[in-house]
């Protein structure tokens, strides 16, 4: 049996506004009956303005050789007002448990204010990741909503060490530009992408998934939306929305979430 470090399941809150898409089945088109109203993608970018970019590298079989491969990492960026904003949203984090490390947040508790986008990579790749943010945010000319010309950014990790060569350090700055230039509204890549490339859970694939949920305007017309790659240990049975429309006995979830709340005048 494969055994996991733990990683943190970390809560990130913005408040924003509506509108999006979305295309290939998914479970709740499959029949599966969760609970709630989706938005119209069912997914993060439900909420106005919120954009979301992977890059993915997959690459090479068979036995691991440091520095070669095989490769199953990426990286996802999300970004709350979209990449022509300079505005910063409402934000706070929350550790649940285990490591989950995620640079940043000693600015977002502080401040209660995120300027930037949220990035999600492999453990061992977050610093590059980090770096290419400022860079990035420098080369377009972005400031922060004061004009100030500094960065904190938020760069979540995801340990992806079982399926991936980590220790050969294959995300490079190059990729967070691209997962940075390529986000976008409507609807969002699922499964093995990005940052979710090398997630296991509950030994069967992980990945990176999102869906969203709007109240009737009786109830205040609110969207909230998430996104969120899984990270999960132990293999025990698990029961799905079904008949009994609860989880029982899953074995502790960890990851990375980044959750969205909105409210719509419907």
């Amino acid at each position: 049996m494969l055994k996991f470090h733990p990683r943190a399941c970390v809560f990130i809150l913005f408040f924003a506004v509506l509108a999006v898409a979305q295309t290939k089945p998914r479970a709740r088109d499959l029949g599966v009956p969760f609970d709630g109203i989706p938005g119209p993608f069912n997914a993060i970018t439900d909420v106005k303005g919120v954009e979301v970019g992977h890059t993915t590298l997959i690459s090479g079989e068979g036995p691991l050789k440091v520095g070669e491969g095989p490769v199953r990492t990426g990286v996802t960026a999300v970004l709350p007002r979209g990449k022509g904003s300079r505005g910063a949203v409402f934000a706070a984090w929350f550790t649940e448990n285990g490591n989950g490390e995620m640079t940043g947040t000693t600015w977002v508790e502080d401040s209660g204010f995120l300027d930037g986008p949220v990035m999600i990579t492999n453990t061992h790749s977050v610093g590059v990741v980090r770096d290419a943010v400022i860079a990035w945010k420098v080369k377009h000319g972005h400031p922060d909503m004061e004009g100030y010309w500094w960065s904190l950014p938020v760069v979540a990790e995801t340990w992806d060490g079982w399926l991936n060569d980590i220790n050969g350090f294959h995300v490079k700055a190059e990729h967070a530009f691209h997962a940075l230039d390529s986000a976008h509204g409507g609807s969002v890549e699922e499964g093995s992408v990005g940052g979710g490339t090398g997630m296991i859970c509950n030994e069967f694939k992980g990945g990176i998934g999102t869906a969203s949920r709007v109240l009737d305007s009786k109830h205040g017309g609110w969207c909230s939306a998430i996104t969120a790659t899984e990270n999960s240990c132990g293999s025990q049975a698990c029961l799905l929305a079904k008949r009994f429309r609860r989880i029982r006995r899953m074995g502790g979830i960890r990851g990375q979430s980044l959750c969205w709340w909105q409210r719509t005048l419907r």
